[in-house]
């Protein structure tokens, strides 16, 4: 499969994200992985832009989090995201969260189309399903495991 990878999203653990135990909250792991949620988004046509114009969004309605190390403050946090499946419409993102060389976490969601006026999904439009084809991806070996 060929496909064009997306933009990486970097960041640094910030000073509220820190928890009682010293170190990033689960929490803010999940924030970040919505920060590169929403560049992913922008890269694949559905930014501010696009949700403004046409009322559509895409909606999470599924995620699963794997917290495999923790983070400190001032930690370099780089999220690498991956378009593992998709449908006419739903998308189904997998990231994994870095810091230096180190896998910190990963997350998979499943986010759905959703025109906000109707209140329900909707097909996406011809340029962001051939964006979304052009970024597909072999899902990573972790992606679709069960909680257990």
């Amino acid at each position: 499969m060929t496909s064009a990878a997306l933009p990486v999203y970097e960041t640094q653990v910030a000073a509220e994200w820190i928890d009682y135990n010293g170190h990033m909250s689960e929490a803010f792991y999940v924030l970040v992985f919505g920060y590169a949620t929403d560049q992913a988004m922008e890269h694949l046509g559905m930014g501010p832009v696009y949700r403004e114009a046409s009322g559509c969004s895409l909606y999470t309605v599924e995620a699963h989090v794997r917290y495999l190390r923790e983070v400190g403050l001032g930690a370099p946090l780089t999220v690498r995201t991956r378009v593992v499946g998709e449908g006419p419409k739903k998308l189904h993102l997998a990231h994994e969260m870095h810091s230096g060389a180190e896998l910190v976490a990963t997350e998979e969601i499943l986010g759905l189309h959703v025109d906000q006026a109707a209140g329900g999904t909707v097909g996406f439009p011809e340029d962001v399903s051939a964006a979304i084809r052009v970024h597909a991806e072999e899902p990573p070996g972790w992606c679709g495991r069960r909680v257990g």
